[in-house]
């Protein structure tokens, strides 16, 4: 069992809108990396949560006639609603508007004052109010538009507390240099420092022009940037406050593992302000930011205005929670975008999840009910096929390294693979043919199905990570507690033992194998 720590993020979501598709995909890869290290037995903290200050969130709640308080209190139960439906397993949801957040911005912001990094001048210049994010001369698009978002800026003129980024430009840039898993994958590293090599501008941290913020210590008339305050976050999810006060030994156990999941948009906050950030406070940056793509559609981003988002929770309520987590993470490599398709979606539930693992996992248990009585043959009478095992064996060698390289799609692509080969074994075998009253093949019939059992066995603690109902479903056909049972880890140099300790003796499963994947009418539509 391991005795080290794993911190894993996803960028805290805006409450202006109720939650699409890109959400859930960013919160599902934090999901799963956070549930495979405490299976590895890893102390595993996994933060997640909204950021509900701003002036767009003044600016919506003033049009829905309610206060910005009452506006995050009701986006934000939607977020937990989703994150429930599709089994998230986060061990705190953080709001900014929470007490100790509060705190911690303020305490940081003294921090980095006292550090001599934070003066007051005068900001003028391109303000995008639905990023929240100040907009250089240089990178506005034509009609003085939004290079992220493509909608209009406005100018602004006002006093304001400003960061100095240029003090920490040549340390940012050694540390990218010398650090290269710091920013995944590398074509983003490359963007970033790209970036800061064009020469960095200090950054204006607080606004005067609007109220719904944290205030400023020492000068309210100011409350802090949206971002500024959003990405400490990071600090107050896992007790800097107590740390400070001597009373949280592992906040700096945690932070130094920090694996902080975001969109592609959102890179430079993370990846050039938040490190400098940290400078000032004197903490070292985060183990990695790594920068997911975007979720289209017809080619187009998802968003409000578009109208185009996909609705997680009506896909939920029509497939399950483990369809859309499978396919999130399958279709596409980590870092790239992905097109949302209906059809596709569909193609890949009948053909991966109905036919090749559902149907597996069935006909297996009908075939152990109707040879042994639903008892899987035990060491005394029959023995595995190590051809079979031994191809899921390689997939357990590699799956450390590409955990830590995010590398679901080909983990996926993996277990499918051998998904398929078990089938194949099966079909080849044809069990269904050999006779039991024959001792040489009643002997091969038992092996067939002890086989098949124990590499189910194997796929349900491969797939818990990104499928856990499924998992449980499986194990619980097999009496066998789930992975997520308290006090539960066997990592990948110790599943084999556990798997071995399980059916020495064989098992009795369940009498009865509910159907996990019911195939799908290809004429069902998928929400919006």
């Amino acid at each position: 069992m391991k005795n080290d720590y794993f911190y894993v993020t996803t960028p805290i979501y805006y409450v202006n809108d109720k939650p699409h598709i890109g959400h859930a995909y960013s919160t599902i890869i934090a999901d799963t990396i956070a549930r495979y290290k405490r299976l590895c037995g890893y102390k595993t903290f996994f933060l997640t949560g909204t950021d509900e200050h701003g002036l767009k969130i003044e600016k919506e709640a003033d049009s829905r006639g309610i206060t910005p308080k009452q506006l995050a209190d009701s986006v934000h139960i939607k977020f937990k609603e989703l994150f429930n439906a599709i089994d998230i397993s986060f061990d705190r949801f953080i709001r900014t508007t929470d007490e100790d957040h509060i705190r911690t911005v303020q305490i940081a912001f003294k921090k980095m004052a006292a550090n001599g990094d934070v003066y007051l001048s005068e900001y003028e210049g391109w303000y995008c109010t639905p990023c929240e994010t100040f907009i250089t001369e240089k990178s506005l698009m034509e009609g003085e538009k939004c290079p992220q978002c493509g909608r209009p800026t406005s100018k602004v003129k006002e006093k304001t507390y400003y960061l100095k980024l240029k003090k920490y430009e040549k340390q940012l840039l050694d540390y990218i240099e010398k650090n290269p898993d710091f920013i995944k994958p590398d074509f983003r590293r490359n963007e970033v420092l790209s970036f800061v090599k064009e020469g960095l501008e200090d950054l204006s941290i607080s606004r005067t022009s609007f109220k719904w913020g944290i205030p400023v210590p020492g000068d309210e008339k100011h409350v802090i940037y949206v971002w500024f305050d959003a990405l400490l976050n990071y600090l107050t999810g896992i007790g800097y406050e107590d740390y400070l006060n001597g009373k949280n030994p592992d906040f700096p156990l945690f932070f130094k593992t920090a694996n902080h999941i975001v969109g592609k948009d959102i890179l430079r906050f993370h990846a050039v302000y938040w490190p400098i950030m940290l400078f000032s406070l004197g903490i070292e940056p985060p183990k990695s930011v790594t920068a997911h793509g975007w979720w289209l559609t017809e080619g187009r981003k998802m968003s409000k205005s578009a109208g185009n988002a996909v609705d997680p929770i009506s896909l939920i309520e029509t497939y399950g929670s483990d369809p859309l987590r499978f396919y999130l993470l399958s279709e596409i490599t980590l870092g790239l975008d992905g097109d949302f398709n209906a059809d596709n979606f569909i193609l890949r539930y009948n053909s991966a999840l109905a036919n090749d693992l559902g149907n597996l996992v069935s006909r297996t248990a009908a075939m152990l009910n109707k040879y042994t009585g639903g008892n899987v043959p035990g060491t005394d009478s029959a023995s595995e096929d190590d051809g079979i095992l031994k191809t899921c064996a390689d997939i357990l060698k590699n799956l450390d390294k590409r955990y830590d390289e995010y590398g679901f799609a080909k983990i996926l692509e993996d277990i499918f693979k051998f998904i398929n080969i078990l089938n194949k074994y099966i079909n080849d075998s044809a069990p269904w043919k050999l006779n039991a009253d024959d001792p040489e093949q009643k002997r091969k019939l038992l092996n067939i199905l002890r086989t098949a059992s124990i590499s189910i066995y194997y796929i349900s603690y491969l797939i818990y990570p990104f499928m856990p109902e499924t998992s449980r479903k499986i194990n619980d056909i097999f009496n066998i507690q789930p992975f997520d049972a308290p006090g539960f880890s066997a990592g990948v140099d110790s599943i084999s033992e556990v798997c071995e300790g399980l059916f020495k003796d064989g098992l009795r499963i369940a009498e009865k194998a509910e159907i996990m994947f019911p195939k799908i009418n290809t004429d069902k539509n998928i929400k919006k």
